[in-house]
């Protein structure tokens, strides 16, 4: 059984790490504000679907293959890279069409899940902060390492869903506005678009 002290401890540095900014929140708040709130919820749990593969990969050993591996690192970062300039694109194209919050929105909330899905698994570099902060928290005196760290994965899942959650609600409160101007979707659009390609290109600079 881990301490409560220790987990206290955890819970509070994961609020602060999904605080700063980064590509998943910042995806969060771009798709929130675009789609509406409930969209961004569902890319949140996207995103913490992922955050669970991730978790499992360090519990058992296999997030190692991407910190030893850079074949294996460069070919998850490229696919990650493609895929976000994938999302570059549709959002180039996107035209105004309204965002009614409450509603499945242009894409639909399961093609929205997916989306966080992806964008979080194939970043190679989650894999290996998983890898070096949670073994940091797990202590062999407290029990097996196994049970410790998906425990500590769950935590860091929690902070997540509250913090990315909030800005999901918020950016999604701003959206309702630009949704009421044409001129304000197609601009959030680019502006969406644009940051899409940011992320990809420093996915894809990304080193080990």
């Amino acid at each position: 059984m881990m301490p409560v002290e220790t987990l206290s401890i955890f819970f509070a540095t994961s609020l602060l790490l999904a605080l700063a900014p980064g590509p998943d929140n910042i995806f969060v708040l771009t798709q929130s504000a675009i789609h509406g709130r409930a969209s961004g919820l569902f890319v949140t749990l996207g995103l913490c679907t992922g955050l669970i593969v991730h978790t499992t990969a360090v519990a058992f050993g296999v997030a190692v293959i991407f910190q030893n591996s850079a074949a294996a690192f460069t070919i998850l970062k490229t696919a990650g890279a493609c895929y976000l300039l994938y999302l570059a694109w549709l959002a180039f194209r996107a035209k105004a069409t309204g965002m009614e919050d409450g509603q499945a929105g242009r894409l639909g909330y399961c093609r929205l899940y997916r989306r966080g899905i992806i964008m979080n698994v194939t970043n190679p570099k989650v894999a290996v902060f998983f890898l070096a902060f949670l073994p940091q928290f797990a202590d062999p005196g407290s029990g097996p390492l196994t049970i410790q760290l998906v425990t500590l994965g769950a935590v860091f899942i929690v902070a997540t869903i509250l913090v990315f959650g909030a800005i999901a609600m918020l950016a999604g409160t701003i959206g309702q506005w630009i949704g009421r101007s044409e001129r304000a979707q197609l601009i959030m659009n680019r502006l969406t678009g644009a940051v899409f390609v940011a992320l990809a290109l420093k996915l894809a600079l990304t080193e080990r």
